[in-house]
């Protein structure tokens, strides 16, 4: 009861901020940005797989929210409006690569992984995903959006975003099995799966 408490003070004190910042309150702003940072930056870093690239955007981000500050009523949680400026200025970064091919080649080293992780090889075998399929499942898997969501961010068919999101569990799930089975000490302490059901009665990691 007390963290449902403290949850609603803490995203009662981001709306005041958020209001405050929409009327032009840099304070206010700043204060926003240290509360979501952290979780705009994770999104950035597992659709991009680069550090460098990943901070990039996630500055990109912010720059946006303080332009278009006015266009968030609140219809969403500011945490989800946020999302969605951060996959668009991902999503946008890639095509501006696209069109520079050798900087691309530049972004496109050895996955990056982050310092403090939950489980380093997950992040890791995230991270090494083909790009589409690894957008399709932070999205899907880590953020929740839906295939119809993914599919109209991505400009792709929902049937595509579906085949990508099984692609990539079935990846995952094959580096998974493979890290296991030159660790059986860990399985014999039983450590927890990364996988957990979904609503089908399979599994998608946690």
């Amino acid at each position: 009861m007390q963290a449902l408490t403290d949850s609603a003070i803490t995203a009662a004190s981001q709306a005041r901020d958020w209001q405050d910042a929409q009327a032009g309150d840099q304070a206010a702003f700043a204060r926003v940005y240290a509360a979501q940072v952290g979780s705009v930056y994770a999104l950035c870093l597992r659709m991009t797989g680069d550090r460098a690239n990943a901070e990039d955007c996630t500055q990109a981000t912010f720059v946006q929210a303080w332009v278009k500050r006015d266009s968030f009523r609140g219809d969403a949680r500011l945490g989800t409006w946020l999302h969605r400026i951060a996959v668009n200025t991902v999503l946008g970064t890639k095509r501006k690569l696209a069109a520079q091919p050798e900087v691309q080649a530049l972004v496109e080293q050895e996955p990056a992984i982050p310092a403090e992780s939950y489980d380093r090889d997950l992040e890791r075998s995230i991270a090494r995903l083909p790009e589409r399929s690894r957008q399709v499942f932070v999205l899907h898997a880590v953020h929740g959006y839906k295939h119809t969501e993914i599919a109209e961010l991505l400009t792709i068919a929902e049937g595509t975003s579906k085949a990508h999101y099984h692609r990539a569990r079935e990846l995952l799930r094959q580096h998974l099995s493979a890290r296991d089975s030159t660790a059986p000490s860990a399985a014999d302490a039983g450590a927890p799966s990364p996988f957990r059901p979904d609503d089908t009665g399979q599994e998608q990691p946690q």
